[in-house]
């Protein structure tokens, strides 16, 4: 009897392994990930858009300004800017002193990983604070653009829908709501904190930060907020200078 000859030389094969889970990438993945700023982000565009109204402005402007600008803090100043009608260029130079921590993020957020000429334009537009925080954190390493890009869409969601319905609800509350402004002050602490954890024992950023500010209120109390960023900046940029560098070797 023959020997079937299949069973020569036919060697055994081991099961193969099962594939790793896909990394989801699309808006359900992106619709989590923000779920948790997104619980920020509502009620401080509430108040973003009720300290709209109460300072005179039509409720169209805080959809504008979500819209069109973009800029969480610059946006609670530019309030301020409008309503006493200052020149053009001094909001402009203000707008450029207050975002121009966007460049430094721009070193370490993932933009490239985002396709698309288009794609990559809205994303550089809607890299905000907590957009960095989220996409530059150890979990994030995996993100795909998409998921990236999704994620910045839905935080700007949040944040001008916040502010149109808080303007839109803003004739109906009291003239002398306090506190407002304050929002958006709590929210960075949170992001802080967070950051903080995220990047367990390295204090020094924190207490540079801490310096920077009560400096900043010490020798320029009438222009804290340009001073402290100058000096946190030019102090980050000191510890660069001096422990960024390799030792010399002889």
């Amino acid at each position: 009897m023959g020997i079937p000859p299949s069973a020569v030389g036919d060697p055994v094969r081991p099961p193969a392994a099962p594939s790793p889970p896909r990394e989801p990438s699309g808006p359900r993945a992106a619709f989590k990930d923000s779920a948790s700023v997104g619980l920020g982000l509502v009620p401080l565009g509430l108040a973003f858009g009720l300290l709209v109204t109460q300072s005179g402005l039509d409720w169209w402007w805080a959809t504008a300004f979500t819209g069109l600008i973009y800029a969480g803090s610059f946006e609670f100043l530019l309030i301020g800017l409008v309503v006493a009608v200052v020149p053009l260029a001094t909001v402009a130079l203000t707008a450029f002193l207050v975002n121009i921590r966007h460049l430094f993020y721009a070193l370490s957020f993932p933009l490239h990983r985002v396709r698309g000429r288009l794609a990559k334009a809205y994303s550089t537009f809607a890299l905000t604070d907590e957009a960095y925080a989220l996409t530059t954190g150890e979990r994030a390493r995996s993100w795909s653009g998409r998921r990236i890009l999704w994620l910045q869409l839905f935080m700007q969601l949040y944040w001008a829908g916040g502010a149109t319905v808080g303007a839109l609800l803003g004739s109906l509350l009291p003239g002398s709501v306090t506190g407002l402004d304050f929002a958006l002050t709590a929210l960075f602490a949170v992001l802080a904190l967070d950051a903080l954890r995220d990047r367990r024992g390295d204090l020094s950023t924190p207490v540079l930060a801490v310096l920077a500010a009560l400096a900043a209120r010490l020798f320029f109390p009438g222009q804290l907020l340009m001073a402290a960023f100058a000096l946190f900046t030019a102090g980050l940029l000191a510890r660069r200078l001096s422990t960024g560098r390799e030792p010399h070797r002889a």
